[in-house]
């Protein structure tokens, strides 16, 4: 609900401004501590960043309730903007976008953590899952960039606005594809955020899913093996239909303005 959300908003903000807050049957403040409001910045950009690995990747939707509460904390305490850029692109490099290359002398688990993996005594995680987390910081990132808190001052400018996305579209389609990942984090952030990046760039947008469908997709396809066709099929087809029909469907989940009365 809206009101549950601003609840939410409110706690973390007077956390964040020093003031006493209840949580867990305790009052806590930041001034407690000299560098307490420097720990919160850390542990609270971090957590929202997991939020992405964890609950969006399950719970697609969830990425904008999230991302509405992280805007708005962005636009007031930048700090905690800056910390999630850090947390978001050391767990998750193609957010940047970046792809990371083995340098000499680095391990091949080392190579695998830079990558994004999950490495436990070893043991790489398996790589539905993988997918999955990355999926879901990239869909948390995307949501994030066209959404403002709808309380907040509306004469600044976004603090991480769209423009950024252009730009991680553009420096995305500038890199070699990889097999598997590169399909699926396309088509991820274009569910999010396609209708608000053809809203604001309209021409120049559908001049890049031409590109995408006529130049991009055949490349993805020459590094893809059979048994890693799916998402490559689903975003032929997204990219397809939304040429075909010259529009970007809204995304499931977004926050509308009756969600606020709730």
């Amino acid at each position: 609900a809206g009101s549950k959300l601003r609840e939410v908003f409110d706690k973390i903000n007077n956390l964040l401004s020093g003031k006493a807050v209840q949580t867990e049957g305790q009052t806590v403040s930041v001034t407690q501590h000299p560098q307490g409001l420097e720990f919160v910045y850390y542990k609270l950009a971090e957590k929202f960043v997991k939020h992405g690995e964890g609950e969006v990747s399950f719970h697609r939707d969830s990425a904008f309730p999230i991302a509405v509460v992280l805007s708005g904390i962005w636009e007031l305490h930048p700090r905690v903007g800056d910390i999630f850029l850090a947390h978001l692109h050391k767990k998750c490099p193609y957010a940047v976008p970046f792809y990371p290359a083995q340098k000499e002398g680095t391990s091949m688990e080392e190579y695998q953590r830079m990558l994004g993996y999950e490495v436990h005594d070893s043991k790489v995680e398996e790589q539905d899952h993988f997918l999955k987390r990355m999926s879901g910081m990239i869909r948390l990132y995307a949501a994030i960039i066209q959404l403002r808190w709808p309380y907040g001052n509306k004469q600044g400018a976004h603090p991480h606005g769209l423009s950024y996305g252009w730009r991680w579209l553009a420096q995305m389609l500038n890199l070699e594809p990889l097999a598997d990942v590169t399909a699926m984090l396309l088509l991820d952030f274009l569910e999010v955020c396609g209708s608000a990046l053809v809203k604001q760039y309209s021409i120049q947008f559908w001049k890049t899913m031409f590109f995408i469908q006529k130049s991009y997709i055949p490349r993805i396809e020459a590094v893809t093996s059979a048994g890693q066709m799916g998402c490559l099929s689903r975003l032929k087809s997204f990219v397809q239909k939304c040429l075909q029909e010259k529009e970007i469907p809204v995304p499931k989940g977004i926050l509308t303005p009756s969600f606020w009365r709730t």
